[in-house]
């Protein structure tokens, strides 16, 4: 007869534990964060390039960013646990505690936003900062409220290019406000696609993330097509400005052609396979536009 042997060590619990604490800063969602910090950082960026300036608002951002994902989960604890997708979250799972989680988000966005104001520049940290509280005092009770949230949280969503560049330069110039606008639109096929999938899931715990009236999706449909084209033509105001290539501007139209393709396709035919789908096209289409933008950067 074999004998199985579980590992109850203090070190495997303690490993345990710190997988928790990384899952509650979202590390999936702060990897676009960091990525759309750092293009925003690169063209805001001119004359000689600081790495050690570079670090230190990535840096900064993340721990503001985690204590962001953090706090919004200890904020969500109750509801998180009502869905089926987030029921195995830390908190409602009972692995970490409400009080532990709460300490933990706060130390993160204090020491994030300190950073930033001491390495950085003030405007990076206020930027960071104020990213943190309309997500979390706006954005996150409107979840329950009215599906009009989507639009709410987009607005600090679309807030990272801009640390960047007022990490690089000190101010927000044009170019900064075209990236915003960029994050702003791709936000919503990348949410209508994930709420179309948990439709249910977001229902069971209250969310209103679309409208409890149109349950054939239409409004779903509508936005996702209506945002995936003005995208489009918004992604190719850097080239209008001088501020990248024809490389940039021919991926540029292939990637946007190509979510609004996915885009299409839900729209005709509300399915769960090809929300997913949306979904996947998403992820890809922001890191890829934008390393384009940075690889084609024309220096100024």
């Amino acid at each position: 007869m074999t004998t199985v042997k579980f590992d109850n060590s203090p070190r495997k619990g303690w490993t345990l534990k710190l997988r928790d604490f990384w899952t509650l800063t979202k590390p999936e969602v702060n990897f676009l964060v960091l990525v759309s910090t750092l293009v925003g950082f690169y063209l805001g960026s001119t004359g000689p390039f600081h790495l050690v300036l570079l670090l230190s608002t990535l840096f900064g951002t993340l721990l503001v960013a985690s204590g962001t994902g953090t706090l919004n989960q200890y904020i969500e604890r109750s509801f998180d646990g009502q869905m089926r997708r987030t029921a195995r979250r830390p908190i409602p799972a009972g692995r970490v505690s409400a009080n532990e989680a709460l300490i933990f988000g706060l130390s993160l966005a204090a020491a994030g936003g300190l950073f930033l104001a001491v390495a950085v520049n003030i405007l990076a940290s206020v930027l960071a900062l104020s990213t943190l509280g309309s997500y979390l005092i706006i954005y996150t009770p409107l979840k329950r409220h009215t599906p009009l949230c989507t639009w709410v949280g987009a607005i600090p969503g679309a807030m990272p290019p801009l640390i960047g560049w007022a990490a690089a330069c000190g101010h927000l110039g044009l170019g900064a406000w075209v990236l915003y606008a960029m994050l702003f639109l791709w936000q919503f096929p990348h949410f209508m696609a994930i709420a179309w999938m948990y439709r249910e899931d977001y229902s069971r715990a209250g969310y209103q993330m679309l409208p409890l009236s149109d349950r054939a999706g239409k409004t779903m449909a509508i936005q996702v097509l209506a945002f995936s084209i003005l995208l489009i033509p918004v992604s190719l105001i850097p080239s209008l400005m001088g501020q990248a290539g024809m490389i940039y501007t021919l991926g540029a139209l292939i990637l946007g052609s190509g979510l609004l393709y996915y885009g299409v396709r839900l729209a005709h035919q509300r399915s769960n396979s090809l929300a997913r789908q949306l979904l996947m096209a998403s992820v890809v289409y922001l890191p890829m536009v934008f390393v384009l933008l940075m690889l084609d950067k024309v220096s100024s």
